[in-house]
């Protein structure tokens, strides 16, 4: 594929119903900011996304230990960009705390706890404020209310923008939407997926009713399936690959699946057709998915960032035809019935 310097204008799209506009291509920092690059790094990565069109970049307190937000925070200083040009994010949930899970410190959305981690994840990134907050995963602890409540007044307050949820049923979002509908609060208007070719079901069955009738907006993490898609781990886990990592030894079971390899075969046939890698063809096949506001993409180097956002290429020659071809080959259509 060419060089991005030739890329096609980046796509904006509302997130959800909001009005806030999203490029359709964001960059995230999960395993990759402080594990895996640092310092001069991610702001080279930061400045090549930004120059092509990015204006979301995805964070999220418990990544590499809050120190992920510290790198992004000082790559944001020193590339110093017009804060009304860029949108942050952070998710909470996990908390930082080492030596056990302390009490109201991890695995928690209660308002003592997302009143506090909101004001360290704002001092990590050097910021006034955030644009969104996500609930990192679900509590059933905690009241609904009590987090519908504690999210609102981080907005009421000026901590945060938006607010919304990430990977939470779609009868916990509609909960959620409906309390703060009923006490005329700030609703959940995003939601934080996993979603590619491996893993379809959530968002395109489960979320459908939410995104149709609540226009719940998508920002989907992991479009590679972890590098899968890219079909780096046909013949096993290559060292320096997010496969590698010790903190993702969940992840290579799934890496390894021969099944979902030999898919990844053939979707490199369909990728030679267009002139395009596996990998930007599986990103540019989330990206044309209806109810998707941006597809997070992750990188450990300015190269490979640079190869994903030629995406942008293929999106504009994805039709329903060659959608339809990709599909059938990593999703038995059976696997999405309701």
């Amino acid at each position: 594929m060419s060089p991005t310097s030739s890329l096609p204008p980046m796509p904006y799209r509302r997130m959800g119903r909001s009005g806030l506009r999203l490029s359709a291509l964001s960059l995230g920092s999960w395993l990759t900011f402080h594990d895996q690059v640092d310092g001069a790094g991610v702001r080279e990565m930061m400045a090549l996304a930004f120059d092509h069109g990015v204006n979301f970049f995805d964070n999220a307190e418990a990544y590499a230990h809050g120190q992920s937000e510290v790198v992004m925070g000082r790559a944001l200083r020193e590339l110093g960009w017009n804060r009304l040009h860029y949108v942050v994010s952070s998710k909470f949930y996990w908390g930082l705390e080492s030596g056990g899970p302390p009490v109201n410190g991890s695995n928690t959305l209660n308002r003592k706890y997302l009143l506090q981690a909101v004001d360290g994840s704002l001092r990590r990134l050097g910021l006034d404020f955030l644009d969104l907050v996500y609930c990192h995963r679900p509590d059933p602890n905690t009241p609904v209310e009590e987090t519908v409540w504690a999210m609102h007044d981080l907005i009421a307050r000026g901590k945060a923008l938006y607010w919304g949820t990430s990977e939470w049923s779609a009868a916990e979002i509609r909960q959620a939407w409906e309390l703060a509908e009923r006490h005329h609060l700030h609703k959940p208007v995003v939601e934080q997926p996993q979603y590619n070719l491996f893993h379809r079901r959530r968002v395109e069955v489960e979320y459908r009713r939410l995104i149709d009738e609540l226009g719940l907006g998508l920002t989907v993490w992991s479009p590679l399936a972890s590098g899968l898609l890219t079909g780096k781990y046909r013949q096993g886990i290559p060292a320096g690959s997010r496969g590698s990592l010790p903190q993702a030894e969940f992840l290579r079971e799934a890496l390894l699946d021969q099944r979902r390899n030999r898919a990844v075969d053939e979707l490199g046939d369909l990728a030679a057709e267009l002139g395009c890698s596996s990998a930007q063809l599986a990103i540019a096949w989330a990206a044309a998915r209806g109810g998707v506001s941006s597809v997070i993409l992750g990188a450990s180097s300015v190269q490979q960032l640079r190869h994903n956002l030629g995406a942008l290429q293929v999106l504009q020659r994805l039709d329903a035809a060659m959608l339809a071809r990709i599909e059938s080959l990593t999703e038995p259509a059976s696997d999405l019935a309701p």
